[in-house]
């Protein structure tokens, strides 16, 4: 969803209550809202790593094949994305189903607090560093400058997806989390003079799942904070 949203992707729901057939996603948000969704949040699970989700299985399996989802807030749904290209050759466009699958009422899971995430990314992005320089990455000239370039073309993009409304805290956790990404796309990619073994190969993935893991929960918080603000003011 991060990457397909705001795109020029066809994007349809399948399996909406009352629906017999697919429909457009402007249709089918105003459907939801109708079934009693009040917000979305985000999940981005990977292997071993459930994270923003909370079953019930068949529902994150579905996820954790997609690494991502959307779980409603206020109404027992999920969304699970399947992306494909269709059309004629030369004339190719991006399709998107949106499956809509029951999931179960409980708090997703392994998310952080944007205060919680805006301090482990801190310690991530420390590691993150210390391990490039341990593989030599950041002396790797035109590599290196071109990973700042699309980090910054990233934050940008980033500073347009958070609708008005969202803390500032959550703009500088999602911008944060992002170059932490980047740096560890660099690490797992662009280390000359490093991972050049299998046992070096096993060490860098060693060092780096942690800080990917962080990145992808400060994600996760940021883009989720204005319904876990609502939902603790409900408390």
């Amino acid at each position: 969803m991060l990457e397909i949203v705001g795109d020029d992707a066809v994007h349809r729901v399948e399996g909406l209550p009352g629906e017999s057939a697919p429909v457009g996603l402007t249709l089918a948000l105003g459907r939801l809202r109708t079934l009693g969704v009040t917000g979305l949040r985000v999940a981005l699970p990977a292997p071993g790593h459930p994270l923003g989700l909370s079953g019930p299985p068949e529902f994150n399996a579905r996820a954790l094949d997609a690494e991502e989802a959307v779980v409603c807030y206020g109404a027992a749904f999920g969304l699970v994305p399947e992306v494909y290209e269709a059309g004629p050759e030369g004339d190719v466009h991006v399709e998107v189903v949106w499956h809509v699958l029951p999931v179960r009422e409980a708090p997703p899971a392994d998310v952080p607090s944007l205060g919680e995430a805006e301090r482990e990314l801190a310690e991530a992005l420390r590691d993150a560093t210390d391990v490039l320089s341990r593989l030599d990455v950041a002396g790797s000239g035109p590599v290196a400058e071109a990973a700042i370039d699309a980090y910054r073309a990233r934050a940008e993009r980033g500073r347009k997806v958070l609708a008005p409304g969202y803390p500032p805290r959550a703009v500088r956790v999602l911008e944060l989390s992002q170059r932490v990404g980047v740096l560890v796309s660099l690490a797992y990619e662009n280390g000359h003079g490093g991972a050049v073994s299998a046992s070096e190969m096993v060490a860098r993935g060693a060092a780096l799942r942690p800080v990917e893991r962080t990145a992808r929960r400060a994600q996760v918080a940021a883009y989720n904070s204005v319904v876990e603000e609502r939902e603790r003011g409900v408390r």
